[in-house]
């Protein structure tokens, strides 16, 4: 398997995690997290992962274009 393709597969598999984290970081304050303390800090917690998995999958996405000569 060359570089670049498993530079996709992990871009793949980031972007996948950052939408799973989104989606339930949206449930957690959808369920009211006002009236809550412990689920606003389980959805700041969340979005925080969030954050954290977008810079990874754009680290990813800068290497896997690197890799594959797509970015020149």
């Amino acid at each position: 398997m060359k570089l670049a393709s498993v530079l996709f597969v992990l871009v793949i598999a980031s972007a996948l995690a950052t939408l799973g984290v989104l989606i339930a970081g949206l449930v957690t304050m959808a369920r009211g997290s006002a009236n809550r303390p412990e689920l606003a800090k389980t959805s700041n917690k969340l979005m925080w992962w969030r954050v954290r998995l977008q810079m990874l999958t754009l680290a990813f996405l800068l290497l896997w274009a690197l890799a594959s000569g797509r970015l020149w």
